[in-house]
């Protein structure tokens, strides 16, 4: 039950976003300012203080190493596999990519990591590759593809980590640590409370976005312009959300195992990467999905569906590793 008490906060914020959306309480347009509060505000401020207060000097490359290969690896797939399967366009690939590959390693990895592992020293680490090396990369792909020109602009891609407030947070974050800076109370408490609302604004504007097709969106300043938006895609098929699920699911986690063994893991070093390896898509994937309006069909199923079924994997992996 331990692990079933991970998941019901996110079905239940899911399913309230979902209801306050069917009834109308929210008002026309709920999930993109709830999701733009969360991209621009509340997800940088749970960044900065979670890389801020976690220690850089202890890292298990070996264990990052076989995590990092099964990332690189389905992400790389789905990215590819969007075109060559579903004929994804070039703008919803890397999207789609983040969500075959893209774990929770916040809200749902904190307690599983915390009641399976023990501990989330490891978890810390996933969390760093993710937000540091994976997350610049889709992001980076994303704001070259709404260009409609696919142009690269230099100047435009250089300054994305200053004009992208989810890497600058990370990049302050991890400033911060190294240098053991501490923010004065009124700052920290601020943020804390600001942080706070991550996790539930993401949900929330998860569960009404799954309502209806998204509402008329309040534009990005400066990164992405009104004319550069993409024309609505093709709805998520079962055949789509069933490849991701897999992915996911069962690819993830076994090129994790089957990376370990080669590098010769021990067994708790082994339950760490393949439990993390096995955590269900982000809810992060959809908030840059709708930031950037690619791929929202794709990620707000694709979040729901793995966040269910997930479980059956986490419990699967600490049952035979453990």
């Amino acid at each position: 039950m331990s692990l079933v008490s991970a998941f019901v906060p996110i079905w239940i914020l899911t399913a309230v976003g979902y209801a306050a959306c069917r009834w109308g309480l929210l008002g026309e347009g709920a999930a993109s300012v709830l999701g733009r509060f969360v991209f621009q505000l509340a997800m940088p401020a749970a960044l900065f203080l979670a890389l801020s207060r976690m220690p850089l000097s202890v890292f298990d490359g070996r264990s990052l190493l076989a995590f990092a290969v099964s990332t690189v690896a389905v992400v790389g797939f789905g990215w590819v596999g969007a075109s060559w399967l579903f004929g994804r366009r070039p703008g919803e690939r890397p999207i789609w990519g983040m969500a075959a590959g893209y774990v929770n390693s916040a809200n749902l990895g904190i307690p599983i990591a915390t009641q399976v592992l023990g501990n989330v020293s490891f978890l810390a680490e996933v969390v760093l590759l993710q937000v540091l090396v994976v997350t610049p990369v889709i992001l980076v792909a994303l704001d070259r593809h709404s260009d409609p020109a696919g142009r690269v602009r230099v100047r435009r891609i250089a300054s994305l980590p200053v004009r992208n407030p989810v890497i600058l947070a990370s990049l302050l974050g991890v400033a911060s640590s190294a240098a053991g800076l501490r923010l004065p109370s009124a700052a920290g408490a601020s943020l804390t409370l600001l942080s706070a609302a991550a996790v539930p604004a993401a949900l929330v504007a998860l569960g009404a976005s799954l309502h209806a097709p998204a509402p008329t969106r309040v534009e990005p300043t400066e990164r992405v312009e009104p004319a550069e938006r993409v024309e609505p895609a093709e709805p998520a098929g079962l055949a789509e959300l069933a490849v991701i699920t897999v992915l996911k699911l069962v690819a993830q986690p076994v090129v994790a195992y089957v990376t370990g063994l080669a590098l010769h893991l021990s067994a708790p070093q082994m339950l760490a990467v393949v439990v993390c390896a096995g955590l269900p898509t982000a809810q992060n994937t959809f908030i840059y999905s709708q930031e950037y309006g690619v791929g929202e069909a794709v990620t707000n199923r694709a979040v729901l569906v793995t966040t269910t079924l997930s479980l059956a994997t986490v419990a699967g992996a600490a049952t035979l590793l453990g």
